[in-house]
């Protein structure tokens, strides 16, 4: 299997070295199929940026890997002995090296952004800065690696890469396509339904470019229930212009979709008959303590601790607490008498405290919660900011749909939850009549994304894009059945049972 990398740090362990080096290699006949697709000569010089144990080096007689792990490096050598193989960080050998190839293939480390960083990171992002593609600082490594990647290609080579199914949803991936649009004569993204690589969460697609030194103002984007090994890229497929992928923030996510049925929601999103949850509420994170067993405490410490009633403010720390429609007086009056970890201390900044409160401060689990990031950084640490009591709660990691739940027992919730706050006068009532139609349960599938384990998750932005039916609108049955054939098909992606 090559690369998925999670982490460039040296790990204790064979296990823990290969989650944060992200070894998961890619089977071979997945790497020779690649290979096959852009390696069309014997005398073709290709290129794997990250060769791990040279699985898609050794498809090819005239090969160069580059490898910042030295086993892995040794393995590679082994596997290819016609391989030239630079034990190096992939970017430091890019930024000097003069060797310029007719294609590459592989599998780029797949580095989250929490530990993408420091001076690599720099790198890939100053060298990707002067290809002129800039990146967020969300970014995750596999993306610069692809752009790099490509400024080392002679004019008509080819690529063909394993990539995160991100590449269809995330918006830090958005330059990705437009730029590559720019540098090659076809741009094709193949969606995979089956896991490629079954131990990860992650789900694998392909990209594919051909025509290094050309343009195009179209990506095709091709779906396959599994992974096909063939002679060459698949030609079938929809072909999206840039102008359409750009006004869709250049996700390819609704493009899994029968074409009919997004042609229908396309339609029904842009008519009069519906509206966006933004247009209705505001939804935001909930408040974030940086020590949650610190900061919550069950009735039963509250009361041993002798802390006053008005320091304890009732909240949701999970999706899992909440009920089906709303959370009353009566819900948590049940959580408060399961002893429940529902009560927040919450504190205002330049107030004089009573001694109980000041002695839990002084706590030996005060000192422990002292030392989390977000404490240390905050004046005073025991003030959690951004504490809200919202109109209504909204689970933004779900299974089968998320669930929009009314607050009417005046809670605040955590950053586990969305917090939603009505806007221009809507019924908390109308809107959850509106959260149910099959309509909307299509749009959390589209405006949202996969996050592993068959669960969906939306960010505030995603959920504010949410289309709603307004209460005169009308779907005929026909349409109906659309819908319910295209949450379907979304579930069936994003791997839920």
């Amino acid at each position: 299997m090559s690369r998925t990398r999670l982490g460039l740090m040296r790990m204790p362990t064979s296990a823990m070295k290969q989650k944060r080096l992200g070894s998961y290699y890619t089977p071979e006949s997945i790497a020779r199929t690649l290979v096959r697709w852009v390696a069309r000569f014997p005398a073709d010089r290709l290129l794997d940026p990250s060769c791990g144990d040279g699985r898609f080096i050794a498809a090819h007689p005239n090969a160069v890997g580059v490898e910042c792990d030295v086993p892995a490096a040794i393995a590679a050598s082994q596997r290819s002995h016609a391989a030239i193989v630079h034990v190096a960080e992939f970017f430091d050998w890019a930024k000097v090296t003069r060797d310029r190839f007719e294609c590459a293939a592989g599998n780029p480390p797949f580095i989250r952004y929490q530990r993408f960083s420091g001076e690599a990171r720099k790198r890939a992002i100053d060298l990707c800065n002067g290809l002129g593609v800039k990146f967020s600082a969300l970014t995750s490594s596999w993306a610069p690696f692809l752009v790099a990647t490509a400024s080392l290609l002679r004019p008509g080579a080819r690529m063909s890469f394993i990539v995160p199914a991100e590449i269809g949803h995330a918006p830090y991936a958005a330059a990705l396509l437009p730029h590559f649009a720019a540098k090659f004569r076809r741009v094709q993204v193949i969606a995979i339904r089956e896991k490629m690589f079954p131990q990860l969460s992650e789900d694998a697609w392909i990209l594919f470019a051909e025509g290094y030194g050309e343009s195009t103002d179209r990506v095709l984007f091709t779906t396959r229930d599994k992974f096909e090994s063939t002679k060459s890229p698949a030609r079938d497929g929809i072909s999206i212009s840039l102008s359409e992928l750009e006004s869709r923030s250049f996700r390819l996510r609704p493009f899994l979709l029968p074409t009919s049925t997004l042609d229908l929601y396309d339609r029904v999103a842009t008519s009069n008959g519906t509206c966006r949850l933004g247009d209705l509420a505001e939804v935001g994170i909930g408040y974030v303590t940086g020590a949650n067993e610190f900061f919550h405490l069950r009735p039963s410490l509250a009361a041993t601790a002798s802390i006053p009633a008005r320091y304890l403010q009732p909240s949701v720390r999970t999706a899992r607490y909440l009920p089906n429609k709303v959370v009353t007086r009566a819900t948590l009056d049940e959580w408060i008498r399961a002893d429940e970890p529902v009560l927040l201390l919450r504190v205002s900044a330049n107030e004089t405290l009573p001694a109980a409160v000041i002695r839990y401060l002084r706590s030996p689990e005060a000192i422990e919660a002292q030392k989390s990031y977000k404490c240390r950084n905050r004046r005073p640490w025991y003030v959690v900011p951004d504490v809200k009591v919202p109109d209504a709660f909204l689970s933004y990691m779900s299974g089968r749909s998320p669930a929009l739940v009314a607050n009417a027992a005046q809670c605040s919730c955590t950053n586990s939850l969305h917090a939603v706050k009505l806007t221009n006068g809507t019924s908390l009532r109308s809107l959850q009549s509106m959260w149910q139609n099959p309509l909307t349960q299509l749009s959390c599938e589209i405006e949202g994304h996969p996050l592993g384990g068959g669960m969906l998750k939306l960010e505030p932005r995603e959920a504010a894009r949410v289309v709603l039916p307004k209460a005169a609108m009308r779907i005929s049955r026909a349409q109906h059945r659309a819908i319910e054939v295209g949450i379907a098909k979304m579930r069936e992606w994003r791997h839920y049972v």
